[in-house]
């Protein structure tokens, strides 16, 4: 059942980040929520779960009029483009998937007309992917500090999504170098970044043993996609 995966999901993270000698407070779980049913997110919203991620802005944008009685944190983790940032602004606490300087300025402007600051992430393409996004790590620096700039955009941390065809041990050893890329350019553009959103259903345990703050779960909560892609 949906309850008991999503208990025992939460058990799993909160054993796994006392391992790594940290305190289980300190790692979160965001609930993948897309491509699954509002009632889903309903019945876990209702039993304390708060942060849910979603990809596709429409799809999200449903969710949460579906669910505007809920006390709901929502996070958006896809890919997104340009002419849908207007819709981040009040109704996301954090997009984990900033790429560009271009998309910053244009998330700047937005959240400044409406008032609000915005928890960034950016995300870093480790493998070099070509159908992924994020920003090359020669790149990374000259982007963090040109967001770290921006009066309306909080940059919180980094996140990345290793090759899916890696080893479990070779995944571990990417979630660390993001580590190190994180640590080098705290440093360089003087902000905490405390958040490290890494990790997801196949590969969490090996994130929070690097320290991921933020695991992205989907199907071992929710079972496998229930609904068709939207935009």
């Amino acid at each position: 059942m949906l309850v008991n995966r999503w208990r025992e999901t939460l058990e799993c993270v909160a054993d796994l980040t006392r391992r790594s000698g940290r305190d289980p407070e300190g790692v979160r779980v965001v609930a993948v929520s897309k491509e699954q049913p509002s009632s889903a997110v309903r019945i876990l919203a209702k039993r304390g779960q708060l942060d849910f991620g979603e990809n596709y802005v429409q799809e999200a944008l449903d969710k949460q009029a579906s669910l505007a009685s809920c006390a709901v944190r929502w996070h958006f983790l896809g890919r997104l483009q340009r002419n849908k940032a207007k819709f981040l602004p009040d109704r996301f606490v954090m997009l984990h998937a900033l790429d560009s300087l271009s998309l910053a300025r244009v998330l700047q402007n937005r959240c400044e007309a409406a008032g609000v600051v915005l928890d960034v992430l950016i995300q870093v393409n480790l493998g070099q992917e070509p159908q992924k996004g994020g920003v090359a790590e020669h790149d990374l620096e000259q982007i963090a500090q040109g967001v770290a700039g921006m009066s309306n955009l909080s940059l919180r941390g980094l996140m990345a999504l290793p090759p899916f065809e890696l080893s479990l041990s070779d995944k571990q050893r990417a979630f660390a170098r993001l580590v190190n890329l994180r640590d080098r350019i705290k440093r360089r553009v003087g902000l905490a970044l405390e958040e490290l959103s890494m990790g997801t259903t196949n590969d969490f345990p090996q994130a929070i043993a690097e320290g991921a703050t933020l695991v992205r779960i989907g199907t071992r909560i929710f079972g496998l996609r229930a609904l068709c892609r939207r935009a």
